[in-house]
């Protein structure tokens, strides 16, 4: 027996009328850990106020969280007084940005994700070779905005094949693309296709721009979701990769499913007739809220979860090196 998918199904006959499949890997990654821990070192070491531009990550939870130590959250640079301490988030900034921080004499403590950095290198070694650049995101990500920002006059936005046939190019022999880091794997496969048909020797870059998470949790998804009733995702309405989880979720069998940001968004409609339910969160998701959906379940005759591992996760990035020097010059001080 197989599921509609071609993978043999993860539940036995034998299993109970009711249960609940638990994706792995899910929930933070390392970009998205090195960006809350940037916060909350940075607020132990200098005090509160810390600065944030920009949502540190897409999760409310996590904001008001870090809003609570003494975080404040601002949209941009201009909100915050002069010479104080300024965080940029995980999605990255453009070099405009850097300049304003310096014209302001911020401190600034940048938690980019190392991934995210890897797109605005590969950015900036296009534009230098002069190529045209199609950049495929979603406009007004913050991430897309910081990645078109490393060469402006170079970078046009693509955001689904639609597009594809009002691309102008000045050569159509030296047109390269990039893509935001947390876009679905399939989508973006696909709109590269279609450019591709349009420009032939189109250039990709060195590797995969899609994020080694973004990956996972869509594999993990597609594995948990051919035998669900219902796929609830755990994540914000802001966050590429959780809204693109469910997308996922539907493509790969499921029969319905939706994102929450916590247990208290779920509607006890969507149990009505379910037996199996799959769960999963995004990469800036605590796990603490994927619990408080696993209670609810429990509290509704759902069993234990099983964990469904599809891949491993090790990577840890470490700390902005702003930080880190910081922090090692405080510790040598508190020696001394």
């Amino acid at each position: 027996m197989t599921t509609d998918m071609g993978m043999p199904p993860i539940l036995s006959p034998d299993d109970a009328a009711k249960a609940v499949l638990l994706a792995a890997p899910r929930g933070y990654c390392a970009g998205v850990d090195r960006a809350v821990v940037t916060v909350e070192q940075a607020l132990e070491l200098y005090g509160s106020p810390v600065y944030v531009r920009k949502q540190i990550v897409h999760n409310k939870h996590v904001v008001s969280d870090l809003e609570s130590r003494g975080a404040i959250f601002v949209e941009e640079l201009d909100e915050v007084p002069a010479g104080e301490t300024v965080v940029f988030s995980a999605h990255g900034v453009s070099p405009e940005v850097h300049r304003q921080a310096a014209e302001r004499d911020l401190k600034t403590i940048d938690a980019t994700c190392p991934l995210v950095t890897k797109v605005h290198h590969e950015a900036r070694r296009f534009a230098d070779d002069d190529y045209d650049i199609l950049l495929i995101g979603h406009a007004g990500h913050e991430e897309v905005e910081g990645t078109a920002g490393e060469a402006p006059d170079h970078i046009q936005l693509v955001e689904s094949p639609a597009d594809v046939a009002n691309i102008i190019v000045r050569d159509p022999s030296r047109v390269a693309w990039l893509s935001q880091t947390t876009l679905s794997v399939d989508e973006t496969l696909e709109t590269v296709a279609a450019i591709r048909a349009r420009f032939p020797e189109l250039l990709d870059p060195p590797s995969d721009d899609i994020c080694y998470a973004t990956q996972n949790r869509q594999l993990a998804v597609k594995e948990i979701s051919p035998e669900a009733d219902l796929v609830i995702v755990v994540g914000s309405g802001n966050s590429s990769n959780s809204v693109r989880l469910v997308e996922v979720a539907l493509e790969a069998g499921a029969k319905a499913s939706y994102r929450v940001d916590d247990a208290s968004e779920i509607d006890e409609a969507w149990l009505d007739g379910v037996r199996t339910v799959s769960v999963t969160s995004g990469a800036s998701v605590p796990e603490a809220l994927v619990d408080g959906v696993l209670a609810f379940l429990a509290e509704r005759g759902y069993p234990d979860a099983k964990a469904v591992h599809s891949a491993e996760e090790s990577l840890i990035f470490s700390l902005p090196k702003e930080l880190r020097r910081d922090l090692k010059a405080a510790a040598a001080a508190a020696r001394a």
